[in-house]
């Protein structure tokens, strides 16, 4: 107990300067159930354009507009209540579908609750046993993994070729049957914490140290695999009410970094839990601060777009070093859970919204920027609410 409450005053701690430039997040409302079991069911707002809201949806579904791709699954959120909600034909929004670089989010949460148990201080290292106590990377602690400004050479976004992707490589080609001994092997370019480079093996990184904390003796893939699962069901999915179905390679590593599959639904109850600042029908799932942390851009100098594990509305432009910017208002609030091909997960605390879209769009209609403008467009269509602070404690 008195490590979990030392870890929550160092969390706190170290992003009560940043707290000052983000938006609150809004309490549940005290007359709406929380959806563990079933979403409470409301309306559309009158207050809303819904002229624009209409021809939104009919861009997504009854004639897809250039460079939206397929929306297969769609899940607004608005006060805690499931006010709108429509799936392809085929689907439904029930339907389990890849989470992708979604699943990144979700490891920051599984990270966020074992810090609760007091099992991990973020600001110590993280440690990895394919390095030897005096190599570099084992120095850097679990805050610079989660911000991805590790220092790590990583190549994804920019990528000119599947063949070059380390995305690729670690879950398909070499790396596919020990993703953590390929990711371990990446060297570092940079100096930890002062550049921020999109990075999937980071990630995988921490789901295996976060696995390792858990599970540290397994006597096989399949009990590490069983008994890391016991853990995330029963600390954080089973309390939320969501049903996902995560990934695990050869070895039993949970992949951390995508393949969690999950319905629209679920993932609109895991962007609750961020909006109401980790808490849960009057528990504290996630630390206090551990939200704003998730929402407040790392030490990186040369990016204004990412937190931990969630991407961010940057403060003016489209952001650096990608243009990833969606317009949620002139508040600029939204943060967000993003995958390949299009999977959404946007939280925008003005406005007491979820917006949860899973589809598939191709890389050459994603770098159209169609998508990100739907998105936005979604969001600006209903009007920013007044609203009470989260519970700081519980």
């Amino acid at each position: 107990m008195l490590r979990s409450l030392l870890a929550t005053i160092l969390l706190a701690a170290s992003i009560s300067h940043a707290q000052a430039d983000l938006a609150p997040l809004p309490a549940q409302p005290p007359d709406v159930p929380w959806p563990t079991t079933e979403w409470p069911v409301g309306s559309l707002p009158p207050q809303m354009d819904s002229a624009a809201f209409s021809a939104a949806i009919a861009d997504a579904f009854d004639k897809p507009a250039p460079g939206l791709g397929e929306t297969r699954e769609l899940v607004i959120i608005r006060g805690g209540r499931l006010i709108y909600e429509r799936a392809a034909q085929g689907y439904s929004t029930n339907t389990r579908l890849v989470s992708w670089s979604m699943a990144k989010s979700i490891t920051q949460a599984l990270v966020g609750v074992a810090v609760a148990q007091g099992k991990i201080n973020i600001d110590q290292p993280m440690g990895s046993p394919h390095w030897s106590p005096d190599d570099r990377r084992a120095q850097i602690p679990w805050r610079q993994w989660l911000q991805m400004t590790d220092g790590q050479r990583y190549l994804e976004i920019e990528a000119e070729t599947i063949a070059e992707s380390d995305a690729s490589r670690k879950l398909f080609g070499p790396g596919r049957l020990d993703v953590a001994s390929y990711c371990a092997d990446l060297p570092l370019i940079h100096e930890p914490g002062t550049h921020w480079n999109y990075n999937s093996c980071g990630i995988v990184l921490t789901a295996d140290a976060l696995t390792r904390t858990i599970v540290p003796n397994p006597a096989s893939p399949e009990q590490r695999r069983g008994a890391m699962l016991r853990w995330m069901n029963v600390s954080l999915f089973d309390v939320i009410g969501m049903k996902p179905q995560p990934e695990f390679d050869a070895t039993g590593l949970l992949y951390g970094s995508a393949l969690i599959y999950a319905s629209a639904r679920d993932f609109a109850r895991f962007g609750l839990l961020y909006l109401r600042d980790g808490m849960w029908d009057g528990r504290r799932v996630l630390p206090e601060g551990w939200v704003d942390f998730a929402r407040t851009h790392g030490t990186g100098t040369n990016a204004d777009i990412y937190g931990a594990g969630w991407w961010l509305a940057p403060k003016e432009g489209s952001g650096r070093p990608y243009p990833i910017y969606v317009d949620t208002g002139p508040e600029r609030d939204g943060f967000s859970a993003q995958g390949f091909e299009g999977q959404y997960t946007l939280v925008v605390p003005s406005k007491d919204l979820i917006v949860v879209r899973l589809g598939m769009t191709p890389e050459k209609d994603l770098r159209t920027g169609a998508l990100k403008e739907w998105m936005g467009r979604v969001a600006r269509t209903f009007p920013s609410v007044a609203h009470t602070p989260s519970a700081a404690t519980e």
